[in-house]
């Protein structure tokens, strides 16, 4: 609890002290680059030991040799300590240009970290002209009040992995895999009592990424997390939905497995079937090679209702407040969110291209998509896409740990899991902005 407080006053330190720089140097944007310019970009592919940083380092070096008058300097951070990171460098003076931030943190970022709106440093023609062919719901994942703040750069919705040869094993048919959650309660419970291995189990509780799945199931059925400030997530079809997945634990159908890495049990062959991002599907094909059959499907619906698949991964964000810089920083957004960054995106590092355009498209990704077909059931899923709910205030990652904390035990614990949820709730309002 202390270290959360803590966390929570740096928070609002770094903000405040961000917000005065913003206000203090905010000026209008340069119509071109036309003198160096060194810009950072502060990003946790780069930290990663996957291709996704190989991917980046060469998307980097494409865009300096296109733009010579801009030298792009890589801040490689791990993704749980890039906030942080932004925060301390800012407020030691070292004004980051360029950022890759997670959406949970997106209202503090738009309102206490002094990260520029797009529409109020873009004109606004050139911003449209940018914007054609991208994702509407794609779009509105970085929006707070009506403007971007983050474009959404790496993303991906949840999809259901399933172990084909288990289905066979257990009796059921893998070219018919589970379309609505009392199937995947029916399949998970074969699979427990014919083979012994776990039936199913989503990637909704981790203590960092767990919560766009969990919302997504919720949302599915209905729920919200949140109604402006007043939190929602133990009322009504959210209730339902964790009551759900409570009584499919008690029946043996969700398996009780550590909720910090369900990955590597799917990826052992000793489990069924896994909700979760389509950023794994790559490492679980190498660990499936020559083991099992994988196969993914849909996110499971509540019976007739339109999934609603919420979304993990980042978004750009600009948080310089020089005019040169800011030109240099939007150059650079423009250039990883355009078609051909999105074709290196998706087939080097695994997330969803926001542009839907470049499917289909034999100078983009047609090839790649015909031979690797695992990813038409999440592209399906975008016309639906819905945006992963963050909430507002210096407590806000408090609030979304305290709903995590109840969800789990909610679904896992031994006590009712409608009062355990009522309780985290309320005990959870108590930090939320009045």
């Amino acid at each position: 609890m202390t270290m959360l407080k803590n966390f929570a006053g740096s928070i609002a330190l770094a903000g405040a002290i961000a917000t005065l720089s913003a206000t203090a140097l905010h000026a209008q944007m340069a119509a071109k680059v036309d003198k160096p310019v060194t810009i950072t970009f502060y990003n946790y592919n780069l930290a990663s030991a996957s291709a996704g940083a190989d991917a980046t380092r060469d998307l980097i070096r494409e865009f300096m040799a296109l733009n010579p008058n801009i030298t792009v300097k890589g801040v490689p951070v791990p993704s749980n300590e890039i906030l942080s990171r932004v925060q301390a460098d800012m407020a030691a003076g070292q004004q980051p240009d360029v950022a890759q931030l997670v959406f949970r943190d997106l209202i503090y970022i738009a309102n206490d970290l002094g990260a520029n709106a797009l529409e109020d440093m873009v004109p606004k023609q050139e911003l449209a002209a940018h914007f054609t062919g991208m994702i509407p719901q794609g779009l509105e994942l970085g929006k707070v009040d009506g403007k971007t703040y983050g474009l959404a750069y790496t993303f991906s919705t949840p999809i259901l992995y399933y172990n084909a040869d288990l289905f066979r094993q257990a009796g059921l048919d893998p070219d018919k895999p589970p379309r609505t959650w009392a199937e995947v309660k029916s399949a998970g419970e074969a699979i427990r009592q014919k083979t012994g291995k776990h039936g199913f189990f989503p990637g909704a509780y981790g203590p960092v990424d767990g919560t766009f799945v969990y919302q997504a199931i919720a949302m599915s059925n209905g729920g919200q997390v949140r109604n402006g400030n007043k939190l929602t997530f133990a009322d009504g079809e959210g209730m339902e939905a964790v009551s759900m997945l409570r009584e499919m634990v008690d029946s043996g159908a969700h398996a009780r497995i550590d909720v910090a890495s369900p990955g590597d049990t799917m990826a052992s062959g000793n489990l069924g079937m896994f909700l979760y991002t389509s950023a794994l599907q790559s490492s679980l094909l190498k660990s499936a090679e020559g083991k099992f059959e994988l196969r993914v499907a849909a996110m499971p619906a509540f019976g007739e209702k339109a999934t609603r698949p919420t979304n993990s991964g980042s978004a750009l964000f600009v948080l310089s407040q020089d005019p040169q810089k800011q030109r240099a920083s939007y150059e650079l957004l423009k250039f990883l969110t355009d078609r051909h960054a999105y074709t290196i995106i998706t087939t080097k590092i695994g997330y969803l291209p926001l542009r839907l355009d470049i499917v289909d498209d034999p100078n983009y990704l047609a090839g790649w998509v015909a031979e690797h077909p695992m990813i038409r059931p999440n592209l399906e899923q975008l016309n639906r896409l819905t945006a992963n709910v963050a909430f507002p205030g210096p407590n806000y990652r408090q609030v979304e740990k305290m709903m995590m904390d109840g969800v789990r035990e909610a679904i896992f614990g031994k006590g009712d899991a409608v009062k355990t949820l009522q309780t985290a709730q309320t005990d959870a309002q108590r930090l939320m902005p009045r």
